[in-house]
């Protein structure tokens, strides 16, 4: 398992890999909902990208479950002996507000989809049934948090690559790099 787990100096392959596509589907889906939101009842995309969005929010959701079991079974690299108290309690302030963003995000679509008790399609392979009847107004407000939680994830992830870039060019650190080549 050399270079796949993560270790005291730096992540494994395997983190590496789930970090960006996270953050690729992240953003790929957002730019989608937003053009979504855009859409006529006549536009042939008007049902294909919610499908498509739906799909991949759900293979997301798989990741990310992935993500913090694998976060568990391979722990978090040490800090670097550079940063400081508060560079790290941020650090871990705001990857729990990622996690946490990303599992509310997922949990309000979920909500939106199902809000008819309809099931959502994965892909045309299998369906994940609904598993509530609902309450009065639920896709409506499972839509409005979606759309903010949606926007506040987007920004704490530009924040997080901002601050990745920062520790890179500016405090010339092995932050970032940790998360491009592996720690073995």
């Amino acid at each position: 398992m050399s270079g796949w787990k993560n270790t005291q100096q730096g992540y494994g392959r395997i983190t590496i890999m789930v970090h960006w596509l996270s953050a690729l589907t992240v953003f790929s889906l957002f730019g989608v909902g937003l053009y979504m939101m855009s859409l006529s009842y006549y536009d042939p995309l008007y049902r294909t990208l919610p499908w498509w969005h739906k799909s991949f929010g759900l293979t997301l959701l798989a990741v990310t479950v992935f993500r913090i079991i694998w976060k568990a079974a391979s722990p978090t690299p040490a800090a670097l002996p550079e940063h400081g108290k508060w560079t790290v309690r941020l650090a871990k302030l705001g990857h729990s507000t990622l996690y946490l963003l990303l599992i509310a995000i997922m949990l309000t679509g979920y909500l939106i989809s199902t809000a008819d008790g309809r099931g959502i399609p994965f892909f045309g392979w299998f369906e994940v049934p609904a598993f509530f009847d609902g309450f009065e107004g639920q896709e409506d407000l499972a839509g409005e948090l979606h759309f903010y939680l949606a926007w506040g994830l987007v920004i704490a992830a530009a924040g997080h690559g901002l601050a990745a870039i920062k520790h890179h060019l500016i405090d010339k650190d092995k932050t970032l790099t940790r998360m491009i080549k592996t720690g073995e």
